[in-house]
């Protein structure tokens, strides 16, 4: 397993690696001491899976407001996507600042996102599953988002026609996200 930390801090890229033979790979794809050793381990409460039929699709940004803020283990266990997280924490020299990584079945990559970070990805590929372990249970009022077409963020989706939920087209932009007052106050 390799671990290193992205450009936004508190976030970590980590790669599984596998022992193969003609029956096929095993991987170990959590370990609690090397995340106690990055100071990524969390109590995990609730583990989400999400399968996408169509290329193209795009889920997101989503985060929860705290008290039930959350933070990320994410993975993509069947063909692929394009992951993006936006830092939303009012304290972080990269508040509003966005990164990609694109993880496959393949690549075996996953992301581990802190809380007061919205995350979102594009379908890559027809069929697409994602899975990902959160430390807070969900809660339908603190739930939001920002808007995958954000002006201000300008994020390079890979997709020309995207296919996005009626929910996900009237999530706030940034702007109206920093108008509400109500910024994440999460330690950076």
């Amino acid at each position: 397993m390799n671990i290193s930390e992205k450009k936004i801090k508190g976030v970590f890229e980590i790669t599984l690696t596998s022992i193969n033979d003609e029956r096929g790979f095993f991987m170990r794809s959590y370990d609690q001491k090397i995340f106690e050793y990055f100071n990524i381990d969390r109590k995990w409460v609730q583990e989400n899976h999400s399968r996408s039929e169509k290329k193209g699709i795009i889920r997101g940004l989503h985060f929860q407001y705290p008290q039930f803020a959350e933070a990320k283990l994410i993975r993509c266990t069947r063909g692929a996507i394009f992951d993006v997280y936006v830092d939303l924490r009012k304290n972080s020299p990269t508040f509003g600042k966005w990164e990609s990584l694109e993880m496959t079945e393949q690549n075996r990559k996953m992301l581990f996102l802190p809380r007061g970070i919205a995350h979102g990805f594009c379908t890559l590929t027809e069929i697409s599953e994602v899975m990902y372990k959160v430390d807070n249970y969900y809660n339908k009022d603190h739930e939001s988002g920002i808007i995958w077409k954000d002006e201000d963020l300008r994020i390079n989706w890979p997709t020309d026609n995207p296919i996005v939920s009626v929910k996900d087209s009237k999530l706030p932009t940034l702007k109206e996200f920093i108008s509400k007052q109500t910024l994440i106050e999460e330690e950076v």
